[in-house]
This record gives C-alpha cells, structure tokens and sequence, in this order.
C-alpha cells in the first residue's frame, strides 16, 4: 500500500509542504506541519527527496514502519528549516540531520495530519542520533488555552520535558539501535536560544534552496512561490492512497485555512484522542 498526502494552494498548484509554507506566522509565532497526531503510531513525515514533498509513512526494508508505541505529543516540522549535515555544530560537534528541524505540541488537542498551525516555541532539545544532531523544537499551539501562561522552557513542567527527552532517547530501541543522547548536559534551550536554532536552520535552508550547497538527494523546486509572514492562504492537502496491485484510487482531502493566529481544519485523517 502506498499512501502520500500532497499540498496544493487555492489555485490548485502544486506547493511543497517544506519549501512553500512560510516560516513565520506572524507575532513571534512560527508556522508547523504536523505529521503524526499525538496518540498514533505510524512514522510519518515529510518525504524531503520525493518531488513536491508529500507527508508519506516511513519505510525500512520495505516495510511500512510504526513507532512501537504511540507519542504522546503533536510531532511535526518547522517549514523552510535546514540541518546542514555539512555544518558542525560548535557545541555538539555533531553534523546535521539532512532534514526540517523537528517539533514537539505540548498542547491539549490532538492534530490531525496535515495540519498546518501556529506555535509559539518554548525550548529545544539537541537530540543526537548515531551522530547526527536532530533538534526536537518544544512547542504549544497559538490556540491552545494554555499557551497565554506558557512564554518560556520554565513554563513548562520538568515531567513534560523528562517525557519528551526519555520517550525520544529509547524510541530506537526495539530496533537494536543504541539510546539517543543529547547535547548541553541534556538541558533543555530557553526560548531565546531555540529562536537562534530556528534562524541558523532557516539561513542554512535559504542557502539550500538558492543552490548555495550541494543538494544531494533532496528535491527542491526550481521556483518558490512568493509568500510573506503576514499572508493568509489556504492549503489543500490531497491524500492518494493506491493500492500497490493497481486497484481503485481513493482521494481525501483536508483543506486548512491559516491564518497568524489560527488554524481551521477539516480533517482527511481524525486525529486520535
């Protein structure tokens, strides 16, 4: 079974999820795409060297893959972000990724995939995973009733910080792959650090996308839409799912109107809660 949810704007042109939704959101706020709603297994994410990069599920061997439990948070990507796998990081030493830089929604409702919402960024986590540098972004939704009371890591309880950090450090496991560690004696960032994270990874993105630096295997389009902060568009996501034999094709949609401050969603794929 092969399954792709692909982005279009409301002209019905085809946009990429990681290079044409804008990074800000406007008020400090910073836009996310959510690829795997809290409370769900399979490991889904943007398919950065697939053409138009659609949100596909993981695969290893062939297989499809799961998380062998379900995360108990929102998990997703900060759009037009870059880890450079070329750049060491002074502090860790470690190379980037090669991907969008991660986040985690602390907040209380489940997001269905595919959502595009605001968040505000709390703190980071510098994950490293056999070597590379893979920052875990902590995060609430704009829209969240209680994101008012929550402006830095310290609004946040150390057993949420704990979880997210002891949940991404044995998630491998089952694998037979050795436990995540993470960078600055395992702290989290404060807000004002995680924003120089977020604008090192946006610059490196932006030299990416210009042909500043060697691509690789990632698709990155010839031409970007123009796009501002302040803009209010809709995204609609197409899910094709198609049977492998040739069977029927089934079409879902999930259109999301985005705005600074708030996210309308009509969901393709319910949300677990």
């Amino acid at each position: 079974m092969s399954y792709r949810l692909k982005f279009s704007d409301d002209s019905g042109k085809a946009i990429s999820p990681w290079h044409d939704i804008p990074l800000s959101a406007g008020d400090g706020l910073f836009n996310a795409l959510f690829e795997i709603p809290k409370m769900t297994k399979p490991k889904m994410e943007v398919a950065t060297k697939e053409e138009g990069n659609p949100i596909a599920q993981d695969e290893k061997k062939g297989k499809l893959r799961d998380y062998h439990g379900p995360i108990f948070w929102n998990y997703g990507m900060i759009p037009q972000t870059w880890e450079d796998p070329n750049v060491e990081d002074p502090a860790t030493k470690c190379l980037g990724d090669n991907d969008p830089i991660d986040v985690v929604e602390i907040g209380s409702k489940a997001m269905a995939q595919g959502t595009v919402a605001a968040v505000k960024p709390l703190g980071a986590l510098a994950m490293i995973d056999e070597g590379e540098l893979d920052w875990k972004v902590i995060a609430i939704a704009a829209d969240d009733p209680e994101a008012a009371k929550m402006n830095d890591i310290g609004d946040v309880p150390d057993s949420v910080i704990s979880g997210i950090r002891e949940w991404f450090r044995w998630y491998k496991t089952p694998d037979g792959k050795p436990l995540n560690s993470f960078g600055f004696e395992e702290k989290a960032l404060n807000k004002a650090e995680t924003l120089k994270v977020i604008d090192e990874t946006h610059e490196a993105w932006k030299k990416l996308k210009s042909g500043g630096c060697d691509a690789g295997k990632l698709w990155i389009p010839s031409m970007l839409f123009s796009q501002t902060s302040s803009d209010v568009g809709t995204f609609l996501a197409v899910a094709l799912i198609s049977a492998l034999t040739g069977s029927a094709i089934v079409f879902g949609m999930l259109r999301i109107r985005r705005s600074a401050t708030a996210t309308n969603v009509e969901p393709l794929l319910p949300a677990s809660n």
